[in-house]
């Protein structure tokens, strides 16, 4: 008892100590792998070799301390055992010699004293064991306690939505002293088009990610169909919005199942329709495989078009009433990018759409653009409308506009597409000789520098 009174919390807190390593070990080579065509780009393997060294001499040291300590608490054990041994031999064989006890009653005393000690030393190396579980279960109750996502209320119910949106005087702040969102009050109904645009860090992802739930407004409120969000329970609300992101998250598994992960009892037929209306089913069907081709990790066997096109009939599955889009297209070229919008297009009939862009020219048909900075609503209209009040939106769309006409990029891509589609959609025709540009003679294959 006394040494487990004395190692335990040594041990427990090695055992923690040695845990945390494991973590920093686990998070340096999930970064690393992960970043594996950054740090070749950018010539750091050699960095990264001496992070992970270090990082696993560190674990080492853990291990090494955490076992140290656990030899001890043996030790000590085997020790007391030990010295018990030697005690009632030394005074067993001393009544022995003086004709006080026969040897038998000794070597009696010596069973009884061995079969207390065996259930004693499973006990004492149990409990060392324990002291490094309970170590990693704090660490697992931590995480179990921790709130993920924000708590129905007494009174939610499951609702079949319309998607009849409205904000009413939100705010919210990740810190308290630096607010996100001011005061915000918009509204949007069925089969509307709402774009949110703004400069960087403005909140606009922080807005739309509050119609899912990822956070609840700290002021005013947000309603569905005339409902507040917190009265609606969260599976039922999660279930009738759909997301399509900038960097879409495919998983290792089919096309099939990637398409249907909203819908896993989706039929092969309702897979492909979505896919064909998402403009994805013909490259789906040159994999492998096709449907039943099993995606990379992160789909890192597609290229980020091919991506984009399987979470758009991901969504197109799901058939929500309630779309939100957060720059779907921002990191395509222009070419892909016009094979998306054409996809986007039909995905958002008949549905609320929450649109978040930086390229203005893709939301330029939007029903209304609200524009945001510094967290509040500062002009909202139609395009023409926001382009006559010379505000924010304006400067922003004209100085897009501007780099869009004097970047040979976008010209050479506009012009691709032209001829892409005067070639019968073959790409060779439009490679196999020169494009006229606005700006000069361009060719396809090497341009010259701006």
């Amino acid at each position: 008892i006394l040494s487990m009174k004395l190692f335990g919390g040594r041990m427990k807190h090695r055992s923690r100590s040695q845990r945390d390593y494991e973590g920093v070990m686990m998070n340096v080579v999930e970064r690393t792998l992960s970043a594996i065509p950054v740090v070749q780009s950018f010539t750091r393997e050699d960095v990264e070799n001496r992070r992970y060294v270090e990082t696993g001499n560190h674990l080492v040291h853990a291990y090494r301390r955490s076992i140290f300590m656990s030899m001890w608490f043996k030790l000590a054990i085997g020790t007391v055992t030990t010295v018990g041994t030697g005690a009632v031999l030394y005074v067993g064989g001393t009544y022995v010699l003086d004709g006080k006890m026969t040897a038998g009653s000794v070597l009696v005393f010596l069973a009884y004293l061995g079969a207390l000690y065996d259930p004693l030393h499973s006990v004492t190396y149990t409990s060392s064991t324990l002291q490094y579980a309970a170590a990693q279960a704090d660490r697992v109750m931590e995480i179990m306690e921790t709130e993920i996502d924000p708590a129905d209320s007494p009174d939610a119910v499951d609702m079949t939505l319309r998607g009849d949106i409205r904000f009413e005087d939100v705010s919210f702040a990740y810190e308290p002293d630096t607010p996100v969102l001011q005061h915000v009050s918009l509204e949007a109904h069925p089969g509307e088009v709402v774009a949110i645009v703004g400069p960087t860090g403005a909140g606009k992802t922080t807005l739309v990610n509050m119609l899912i739930r990822f956070f609840d407004p700290q002021s005013g409120r947000i309603t569905m169909d005339g409902r507040d969000l917190r009265d609606i329970r969260l599976k039922s609300l999660r279930t009738q919005v759909a997301m399509v992101l900038q960097d879409p998250f495919i998983f290792p598994m089919t096309a099939a199942e990637n398409i249907a992960y909203g819908r896993p009892d989706a039929t092969r037929e309702e897979v492909e329709a979505a896919a064909r209306a998402a403009n994805a089913h013909e490259y789906i069907s040159a994999l492998p495989e096709g449907y039943e081709t099993v995606i990379g990790e992160r789909g890192g066997t597609l290229s980020g078009g091919e991506k984009q096109r399987l979470s758009i009939a991901r969504a197109f599955l799901k058939d929500a009433p309630v779309l939100i889009l957060d720059e779907p297209t921002s990191a395509l070229d222009a070419f892909t990018e016009s094979m998306l919008m054409d996809a986007l297009g039909r995905l958002m009939k008949g549905r609320v759409t929450f649109i978040i862009a930086h390229r203005l020219s893709t939301i330029r048909e939007a029903d209304r653009i609200v524009v945001i900075d510094h967290g509040r609503i500062v002009e909202t209209g139609t395009h023409e409308e926001l382009l006559a009040q010379g505000g924010l939106y304006s400067g922003l769309y004209r100085r897009q506009m501007e780099i869009a006409d004097h970047d040979p990029l976008e010209i050479v891509e506009e012009d691709v597409e032209e001829a892409l589609a005067s070639g019968n959609g073959h790409p060779e025709a439009a490679s196999n000789g020169h494009v006229e540009a606005s700006n000069g003679h361009v060719e396809t294959g090497e341009r010259e520098p701006a």
